[in-house]
C-alpha cells in the first residue's frame, strides 16, 4: 500500500484515537496540544492528524488557532441544559405530530415504528452490549422519530442540537444499566407512537430524555473531577500539578 493511499486509515486512526482520548476525559476540556504532540504519541506524520482534527473540528470537539495548535472545547454545562431543553421541545412536537398532529400517513407511522423495532423491541438475549454502537442507535432513533415528523427545519436544528451534545451524551452508554434502560424506554416510546398514544409517547419521551440528562450531567461532573484529582506534579511538591496529556 503506498503512502497516498495509507493516509485515509492512519487519519482515520487518529481521529478515533483523540475521539475516544476526549470521551474518555484523558485529554480534559480547554486541554492545549499541537499537531507535533499527537503526531509523536502515534508516530505518524503531522498530515493525517491535521486531517482527524479537522474532522473533530467539525463535530465541535476541539477547535484550531492559527499557529498555536488547538484545543479540547470547553464544556459549558448550562449550555448542554439549555440544549436538552431544546431538543425535549423538538422530540415531543415530533411525536405529536406522529400522533395524530399534522405527520403523514399511518403507513408511514407505521414503517417507522416496524423499523425501529426490529432494533429497539427485541428480547434481552438479543440486545447489543457495546456503549458505542448502542449510542450511534440511539442518535438514530431520536433523529428517525424527528425527521418522520414530516418538518426538515426542525429536523435541520435536531441534527444540530445532536451534534453538540455528543460529547457528552455518549457518557450515558458507558455503563450495562443505562444501555438496558436505553431498550427498555425505547421500546414503550415505540409501543406508545404504535397506538398513537400522543399524551402517553410525550411523558415517556420526556422522562427519557430527562433521565439521560441528569445521568451525563452527574456522569460529566464526577468524571471530570477525577481526570482533574489525577493530575501529577511533575518537579517537586511546590511545582504547578500538570496533567500527563495523552495517556
Amino acid at each position: 500500500m503506498t503512502a497516498r493511499a495509507d493516509r485515509p486509515s492512519r487519519s482515520h486512526a487518529a481521529y478515533q484515537s483523540l475521539r475516544d482520548d476526549i470521551f474518555a476525559f484523558r485529554l480534559l476540556p480547554g486541554d492545549r496540544f499541537t499537531e507535533n504532540d499527537v503526531a509523536e504519541r502515534l508516530g505518524i506524520s503531522r498530515t493525517p492528524v491535521r486531517e482527524a482534527l479537522l474532522r473533530l473540528q467539525g463535530d465541535g470537539l476541539v477547535r484550531g488557532y492559527y499557529r498555536n495548535g488547538w484545543e479540547v472545547v470547553p464544556l459549558d454545562l448550562a449550555r448542554f441544559e439549555a440544549l436538552y431543553e431544546l431538543r425535549t421541545m423538538l422530540e415531543t412536537h415530533a411525536v405529536m405530530r406522529l400522533c395524530g398532529g399534522g405527520a403523514s400517513d399511518d403507513a408511514a407511522v407505521a414503517k417507522l415504528v416496524a423499523e425501529l423495532g426490529a432494533i429497539w423491541r427485541v428480547p434481552v438475549a438479543e440486545r447489543l452490549d457495546d456503549g458505542q454502537r448502542v449510542a450511534e442507535l440511539d442518535e438514530a432513533f431520536h433523529l428517525s422519530i424527528v425527521h418522520a415528523a414530516g418538518n426538515p427545519e426542525a429536523a435541520a436544528v435536531h441534527q444540530q442540537v445532536t451534534d453538540r451534545i455528543r460529547i457528552i451524551r455518549r457518557l450515558d452508554f458507558a455503563f450495562g444499566t443505562r444501555i438496558a434502560l436505553t431498550y427498555d424506554e425505547h421500546g414503550a416510546i415505540l409501543a406508545a407512537l404504535d397506538a398513537r398514544d400522543g399524551a402517553r409517547a410525550v411523558a415517556l419521551l420526556s422522562a427519557h430524555i430527562e433521565d439521560g440528562r441528569a445521568e451525563v450531567s452527574r456522569l460529566t461532573t464526577e468524571r471530570l473531577e477525577q481526570a482533574r484529582t489525577s493530575l501529577v506534579r511533575p518537579e517537586g511538591a511546590n511545582a504547578p500539578a500538570r496533567r500527563r496529556r495523552f495517556g
